[in-house]
């Protein structure tokens, strides 16, 4: 392909690779449309951000692409789709420095003694996506799977490579830790720095400014315009396809899930709208590299808050 999403680092940076998408990959996008929200939704609970979330998600899709030559088209599609976007939340939690253990966990303790399953409670139900963050990556693909996505716990045991008993203790222990831990909101981990080139960033971007824009971003930043495009930003059309849009629109500084990020608004009969969001990869202060989730609107869906900053 002309474009190849590398594995996210620790940096969360874009793809190394180059290119617009190819035909191929945005029909087999288009196969698993209906599966698309769950699988955001799924990874954006594992990692605690919908950002990185779809980042994940989009790191999952390009594999699975990759393997559709082995897939066995008389299963179901969805459940290996989440195995692999299981196994990709694992990989990205291992590269930000969380260090438990997340392999199987066979349970030793026989099923009669496995503390019986209890629904989770009701006062925990509604916010429950947003909760788990506290548990551990088993615990909390368990809960999530079980809970949230209503798997068996068959399916859940061969999604997370543990057995039934595993999943059931999994289980117990995550709800266990959910009904009697509260959950702090999130901190951003920007800096003042980064959050001041942020704000220049939407400032510029605004006005139109491109020169003055460009003077904010290094020679060789990159660009990642979710399921369209990957590669260098000097050689796309980014800013110029933002000049013309048809839409009137503006940027603004917003928190999504507590994460300081640009928020993409259009106008609206009382007011602006926000569509869509995008995020900077600052590296010495500058820019390097730009993340723009305007083609999935489901990452801004998902977010459980999002606060814009009034300019003064």
């Amino acid at each position: 392909m002309s474009a190849e999403l590398s594995s996210i680092d620790d940096n969360r940076d874009v793809a190394a690779s180059s290119g617009p998408f190819e035909a191929r990959y945005l029909a087999f996008l288009e196969t698993i449309t209906s599966l698309r929200g769950g699988l955001h939704r799924y990874c954006s609970r594992m990692t605690g951000s919908v950002l990185d979330g779809e980042d994940v998600v989009q790191e999952a899709l390009f594999q699975a692409y990759r393997k559709l030559d082995t897939f066995d088209d008389t299963r179901p599609l969805a459940p290996w789709l989440f195995r692999i976007a299981h196994n990709c939340c694992v990989g990205f939690l291992r590269r930000r420095g969380i260090r438990e253990q997340v392999e199987s966990e066979v349970a030793r303790a026989s099923p009669d003694a496995t503390p019986p399953l209890e629904p989770i409670q009701p006062a925990l139900g509604k916010a429950l996506e947003h909760l788990v963050l506290v548990l551990p990556p088993k615990e909390r693909a368990c809960v999530l799977l079980k809970d949230v996505f209503d798997y068996s716990l068959e399916e859940i045991a061969e999604l997370v490579d543990s057995t039934v008993g595993g999943v059931k203790a999994a289980l117990s222990r995550g709800r266990s830790k959910l009904a009697a831990r509260p959950i702090a909101a999130p901190v951003s981990a920007r800096t003042n720095d980064d959050a001041s080139l942020l704000r220049m960033y939407v400032d510029r971007f605004n006005q139109r400014d491109w020169t003055g824009l460009r003077e904010l971003i290094a020679a060789d930043a990159r660009l990642q315009v979710a399921d369209r495009f990957v590669g260098r930003l000097v050689d796309s059309p980014y800013f110029h396809n933002y000049a013309r849009q048809p839409v009137s629109w503006r940027l603004a500084v917003g928190e999504i899930d507590g994460e300081l990020a640009v928020v993409i608004q259009h106008a609206a009969m009382d007011g602006w709208a926000s569509k869509a969001a995008a995020r900077l990869h600052v590296r010495n202060g500058r820019i390097a590299a730009i993340t723009d989730y305007s083609h999935c609107p489901w990452v801004l869906q998902s977010a459980a808050s999002v606060i814009i900053e009034h300019s003064s």
